[in-house]
């Protein structure tokens, strides 16, 4: 029988609490890897995943951070190092979609809080999870960035959260050529996902026009967690600086 793919890594997945970063965080415990993950605010939402992970027998740890601040990220960093001893998996995973603005009546402060979150947090949280990285090109460590299909095609009154994404992808592509081939650096860029942020948050007209692709309905956040499965494992060892982007058709390219 075949080892458990992630078996013996440590994974650091940002906003692993609800939607895709706990999809994502269960699926690379069932597959073997110790998690730590953080949450902004839902700390009951973080302790069921706590115990769904130990429920697996893996060990796990919970962070109350936002990413936007470097004291937030700099502390997160050491309780995940002191607590494991390194760091094989980086997934970048916090992140808002900010309310919807004709960019001539955005406020500038809506701008910021969505580059803040989505892409300054990225910065942060790699910037300062590196030092602690595995460098190994027999066995790579692995960054994955989650982007968005809008980062692709765009959408009219999102530009901060559009921007944001598609400097998340730029970022990938940049990182990917500098840290190779000791770390590869991978983008997810996942299509409309049933997640609380749709489900709950957006008007029952809305969640059936994002429904109007392809494939016919949203995408499941396991079936993201999927992909990053493969891009952490070592059956993604030959992509870097590529973006993986499991939309159902809502983006050909």
């Amino acid at each position: 029988m075949a080892g458990k793919k992630l078996e013996g890594r440590v994974a650091l997945i940002t906003g692993g609490s609800r939607g895709i970063g706990a999809a994502i965080a269960r699926a690379f415990a069932e597959e073997g890897a110790a998690i730590a993950f953080s949450y902004r605010a839902a700390k009951d939402q973080a302790d069921g995943v706590v115990g769904e992970i130990e429920a697996l027998g893996c060990s796990v740890i919970a962070i109350r951070a936002d990413v936007s601040k470097q004291e937030d990220v700099e502390r997160m960093i050491r309780e995940t190092v002191s607590k494991f001893g390194t760091i094989d998996i980086l997934v970048n995973n916090a992140g808002a979609i900010g309310d919807q603005y004709r960019l001539v009546d955005m406020p500038i402060e809506a701008w910021d809080h969505l580059m803040a979150v989505d892409l300054r947090g990225v910065f942060l949280v790699t910037k300062f999870a590196l030092p602690h990285m595995r460098k190994d090109a027999a066995a790579p460590g692995k960054i994955i960035n989650i982007a968005s299909e809008l980062a692709l095609k765009g959408r009219a009154e999102f530009t901060h959260y559009c921007s944001a994404k598609a400097a998340v992808i730029g970022f990938t592509k940049a990182l990917a050529l500098e840290l190779a081939p000791e770390i590869l650096v991978n983008a997810i860029a996942p299509g409309p996902i049933a997640t609380d942020m749709i489900l709950k948050d957006m008007l029952p007209e809305w969640i059936e026009k994002e429904k109007d692709i392809p494939l016919r309905r949203l995408g499941e956040p396991r079936e993201v967690a999927a992909t990053a499965v493969l891009l952490a494992s070592d059956d993604g060892n030959f992509y870097t600086g590529q973006t993986l982007s499991p939309n159902g058709g809502a983006v050909l390219h």
